[in-house]
């Protein structure tokens, strides 16, 4: 059998923001309803517990002030290329999936210039002029999309070897007086990728994507502040909560499962699933619609690691921080072995959705 060019994770890497926010620390904001721009006729506490039932975020974590969003990303691929073993100089390209750019404490402007990738080049210190620098946007599947860009890349010939970042810090474009506000949070994850020739496919094996702006694009928008006194022009990350939950549950399972039709696989075939985690029961309901397609209705325990609970939704950071932890043992009772196939997948503003079928 002839060999084929695969596109294989060799290293991964994080950064998980030290500063720690648990749920009681929103006792004191002042939130306001989306529908009538006045503060809820509720208390805090009952607006945090529910919270907590819906996503099961009880704690996340915020970039401290004197960090940015390229910073978190330069320890994560640093981090990434110890894992790897390999020289930084020898990466062929940087690709940076994020949202928001360089955001800097008290401030929501956003700063894209250079671009994130040229940033962490420029902080990693990788002198080689052939290593080239870009930047992705697409939402929370950012790394997700960063990866199949990678594939194309790798699989070409044109490149060897490079490092797909995701990273963002959603603390930073937060509404104060938005519920959605605990959502959110901070880090970043790296992967060194590299090409290698086998004659039985390994690493990305296949991919699906779909992307429904039109009628979906102002489902993730930048908005003003929810209260309407609010002093200052400042715009703040605003979602639509149900209707992004409805169209999630809705299409990642059909993107999931073309995925697993192009690779020629069954979900049988599947040991894990990463999934981008902003909300656990809508995680729980699209996994549910997933098996559901293929007619099954036991759901294997641990197929779906969670890393919500403890790190709330840093967006681009959490399908990559998610594999890292994983990959170096630290959520109990969740491995990667060879040979196993995962599910790497990610929904988010756009409306956009990736599903990559990964061999390890």
């Amino acid at each position: 059998m002839a060999k084929k060019l695969y596109t294989k994770i060799i290293g991964t890497g994080s950064y998980i923001p030290p500063k720690v926010i648990k749920n009681d620390y929103f006792l004191d904001y002042e939130f306001y309803d989306p529908s009538s721009r006045k503060p809820f006729d509720k208390s805090n506490e009952e607006i945090i517990q529910k919270f907590h039932e819906i996503t099961n975020i009880e704690e996340r974590r915020w970039v401290d002030d004197n960090q940015v969003n390229s910073d978190m990303a330069a320890s994560a691929v640093l981090n990434a290329c110890e894992s790897a073993g390999i020289d930084k100089e020898t990466l062929d390209f940087i690709i940076f999936g994020h949202n928001f750019g360089d955001v800097r404490a008290g401030n929501t402007s956003v700063d894209t210039l250079p671009g994130l990738a040229n940033r962490v080049k420029k902080l990693v210190d990788i002198k080689n002029p052939a290593c080239i620098c870009h930047d992705v946007i697409s939402g929370c599947p950012g790394w997700t999309q960063s990866m199949i860009i990678a594939d194309a890349y790798l699989r070409s010939g044109t490149f060897k070897r490079g490092v797909v970042i995701g990273s963002d810090t959603l603390s930073r474009i937060s509404d104060p007086h938005d519920r959605d506000t605990m959502i959110f949070s901070d880090g970043a994850g790296a992967t060194i990728v590299e090409a290698v020739e086998s004659e039985t496919p390994t690493g990305i094996i296949a991919h699906s994507s779909r992307s429904d702006s039109n009628p979906y694009a102002n489902l993730l928008t930048f908005g003003s502040s929810q209260n309407p006194d609010f002093e200052g022009d400042d715009l703040f990350i605003k979602m639509a909560g149900r209707k992004l939950y409805i169209y999630a549950i809705s299409h990642v399972p059909g993107v999931v499962k073309d995925s697993l039709d192009k690779a020629g696989l069954q979900l049988s075939d599947v040991k894990k699933v990463l999934i981008h985690q902003a909300n656990e029961k809508m995680d729980e309901a699209i996994l549910k619609g997933v098996f559901k397609l293929y007619k099954e209705k036991e759901i294997p325990a641990g197929i779906m690691p969670m890393s919500i609970n403890k790190l709330g939704n840093s967006s681009t950071a959490t399908v990559p921080t998610l594999l890292d932890l994983i990959v170096k043992g630290q959520m109990e009772g969740q491995e990667i072995n060879e040979g196993d196939y995962i599910i790497l997948c990610s929904v988010g503003a756009g409306m956009n959705i990736n599903s990559i079928v990964y061999k390890w």
